[in-house]
């Protein structure tokens, strides 16, 4: 019986369809979390008319439209499109490309409703109309799904604004509750780039404040943190001095060749009494004061008799020789 080998291609063709399936996959779930993040996007801020408030990056007062990202986490909205009439959802496409597209976790982007896309990203290509309703729409980058929309009353006056109450909240069943009209007096700030919301006190502070008038509870509070701190500084610097001489002492009895727990044992101290220094000390007190005071000098002193055996009487000739 022969045996035919051969080597077919099904494997590869099949690791590559695998592949071109998540690769697909992948994409496809990319494309539904990116569309899922930009239903997060809002409309939060519109000033139709604008006299003396808030300027563009060429120091003109323009329309301004402020997006503001709900989600808590960054949004790219180079994909969406900015439109103020219904039907014509692609009126102004954001463009790709720019950094700043991407708006940061809960905060605000404006663009500036000019009809001069050439100026930049966040120059639309259209106007807010004075004196009439506006109707301002956001769709998604099919152009079909509609991400937020508002109607901006035709009452606004100049350098008022018309802004969500709330940054970001979204009433299903009447968004035009969420909305009112905001022209700087009392708490209505007219916020562009900002939360709508501005706290001005704190709570917790005002009430400290009516407890204690004087600042006296203040300011022994704060005394008592300030020697807290200090006296554990203390105490940590201590305790950092008592293990620093204690290994110091350890390192020193072993070079010695000694084991800190045979000394203990015998009876031996763990620490210097001073009586080995002091017997040290007055030794070399008693060998220093025998020599020369100065150090590398040497002093050599005349021998105050002079002797030599040339000058002895034995040697002399007053006697008479012998023969």
């Amino acid at each position: 019986m022969v045996t035919f080998l051969c080597n077919t291609p099904f494997p590869r063709v099949k690791m590559k369809k695998k592949l071109t399936l998540l690769l697909v996959a992948m994409v496809a779930f990319a494309t539904v979390a990116s569309a899922q993040g930009r239903r997060g996007l809002r409309i939060n801020e519109v000033m139709v008319v604008n006299d003396s408030s808030v300027v563009d990056d060429y120091g003109r007062h323009s329309a301004w439209i402020e997006l503001f990202n709900s989600t808590y986490a960054p949004l790219e909205i180079s994909s969406v499109y900015l439109t103020v009439n219904r039907d014509s959802t692609k009126m102004y496409p954001v463009p790709l490309g720019d950094v700043n597209t991407e708006i940061p976790p809960r905060q605000h982007v404006i663009f500036w409703a000019d009809g001069e896309p050439s100026k930049g990203t966040f120059h639309t290509s259209f106007k807010l109309t004075p004196g009439q309703d506006n109707w301002i729409g956001i769709y998604d980058a099919d152009g079909l799904t509609l991400i937020d929309e508002v109607l901006i009353p035709a009452s606004m006056l100049p350098n008022t604004s018309y802004a969500r109450k709330i940054d970001g909240v979204k009433y299903d069943e009447n968004d035009a509750e969420a909305w009112e009209v905001r022209d700087g007096s009392g708490n209505k700030y007219i916020t562009p780039s900002s939360n709508n919301i501005i706290k001005d006190t704190n709570n917790k502070v005002e009430m400290f404040s009516q407890q204690d008038e004087d600042g006296f509870g203040m300011t022994i509070m704060a005394m008592a943190i300030v020697f807290s701190a200090l006296l554990l500084l203390c105490l940590c610097f201590y305790a950092i001095s008592k293990i620093g001489a204690s290994v110091n002492r350890r390192n020193k009895e072993r070079s010695h060749g000694i084991d800190p727990s045979e000394a203990a044992v015998a009876g031996r101290p763990e620490h210097d009494t001073g009586e080995e220094i002091a017997a040290i000390v007055m030794a070399l007190h008693e060998h220093l004061d025998t020599h020369d005071q100065e150090s590398t000098i040497l002093t050599i002193n005349k021998v105050k008799r002079a002797y030599s055996p040339w000058s002895s009487k034995i040697y002399s000739l007053r006697e008479t020789p012998r023969h």
